[in-house]
């Protein structure tokens, strides 16, 4: 009997109607249009997919909003990929970039965009999938899909879930909704033992349990095959290097002044976070400006000397791998919406740098707490800590010692989660 709470059912009696109303605004709407515009066809397409398929495999529906929290469900799928190459896995997203960036995922029978959240939809395309298990990686609870999914006998797995202070889980108006939503879930696996706790504690959902975040899985393994970057190496051999990765242009504001007033500067490897032609030509202006001679990756040669230039990354694809190089990583995006991706350097044992925007990123303010991170407020800051680590090899040693061994002692969530789907398989 799933338990439904008036705002739950609120949801599902309203939803036809907000639905039609905002295909009705769409063409008023560019990220509406688009939105129903590539969910046009996608049943259509996904029919054809499913039922080429045999039945008997396991079904192993993953659903994530985009390209972050898919990440966190990759080493899951390629563990259970390598046990179980018969097992039959779909992976919907909600976001344009999760979809592009992964539509031709090899280990996908089909991937596909989430359909608009209505009844009709739901039955459509639970009809199709037939999953045995849905897995939903982090958060994007969409009612009508998880209540067909749950009445049509879907296992369902919430996973890598965290209840982070202030989120809307915790609102007056929402929590009985949250409640309900949350009690659809056969399982929830968290990132930490307090998620676990707030999940019991004050929604009464005695199936949590702390199994940690997959993403430090994922940046381990990853960890272990640099050969993309193999042909840089020579160059940054026995040097110190600061990698500066994810890079907006407010970081470059700091970063690029810092870095020139240090007495003896590393060599420095420069990755934007975005390598359209626009951004790179303002990027190639501004260190013009200020005197600082480059090369790009795209056109390097052996008379590129780090000593004399910086490299620029004007290629996407490989910025887990150039941390490999590093002496001490600085993450972009601290001074924007929030921190990138903080882990991809911590696994190499290095100091990590980041501005004061990282309360979204659980793993950043825990690197920061522990003395794995450094968090820099402004060029002065930045300056400061650069050329403390850069003098000081026991400190840089020491905060890069304690980031490594956070990052191991945090993974080992997707041999639990994988676990708990192989039991599901073998009842079946």
């Amino acid at each position: 009997m799933v338990m439904k709470s008036p705002a739950l059912y609120f949801y599902t009696t309203l939803s036809p109607v907000v639905l039609a109303a905002a295909r009705l605004f769409s063409p008023f709407h560019r990220r509406l249009r688009s939105f129903f515009l590539l969910r046009r066809d996608g049943l259509k397409d996904l029919e054809k997919k499913s039922g080429a398929l045999p039945v008997e495999p396991f079904r192993l529906w993953v659903h994530a909003a985009s390209v972050g929290e898919f990440e966190q469900a990759r080493p899951i799928i390629a563990a259970l990929k390598a046990k179980h190459p018969d097992i039959a896995i779909f992976i919907s997203f909600l976001s344009d970039s999760g979809y592009n960036a992964r539509k031709n995922f090899a280990d996908a029978a089909a991937v596909f965009y989430l359909p608009s959240d209505s009844r009709a939809n739901a039955s459509k395309l639970l009809s199709l999938l037939k999953p045995d298990l849905l897995l939903l990686m982090r958060y994007d609870f969409w009612p009508n899909h998880l209540l067909e999914a749950k009445k049509q006998g879907t296992t369902l797995v919430l996973a890598a879930a965290v209840l982070q202070e202030g989120s809307p889980y915790f609102k007056p108006l929402l929590k009985g909704f949250y409640r309900s939503i949350f009690h659809l879930f056969n399982k929830i696996y968290t990132v930490s033992a307090s998620d676990s706790r707030a999940f019991r504690d004050l929604f009464d959902c005695q199936q949590a349990e702390r199994a940690g975040d997959p993403r430090f899985d994922q940046v381990s393994l990853r960890s272990q095959n640099t050969a993309k970057i193999s042909h840089l190496r020579p160059f940054f051999e026995n040097r110190t290097v600061l990698v500066a990765g994810s890079v907006w242009d407010r970081d470059e504001m700091l970063l690029l002044p810092a870095w020139q007033g240090l007495e003896r500067p590393p060599a420095l490897i420069l990755v934007p976070h975005e390598v359209n032609p626009a951004n790179m030509e303002r990027l190639y202006n501004n260190l013009q400006s200020r005197s600082i001679p480059f090369t790009q990756v795209s056109k390097l040669n052996g008379n590129f000397n780090p000593e004399r230039e910086i490299l620029v990354i004007d290629q996407s694809g490989y910025l887990a791998e150039l941390y490999s190089l590093a002496s001490i990583a600085y993450v972009g995006g601290g001074f924007g919406v929030n921190v990138h991706n903080t882990l991809e350097p911590a696994v190499y044992g290095i100091p990590v740098l980041f501005g004061p925007r990282h309360h979204n990123s659980p793993e950043a303010e825990e690197l920061a707490r522990r003395g794995g991170a450094r968090v820099v407020y402004d060029q002065t800051t930045l300056g400061a800590t650069l050329k403390t680590l850069l003098k000081n090899s026991r400190e840089r040693e020491e905060c890069g010692r304690i980031a490594g061994a956070f990052v191991r002692e945090m993974s080992g969530a997707t041999a639990v989660i994988a676990g708990y789907i192989e039991q599901q398989m073998a009842r079946d």
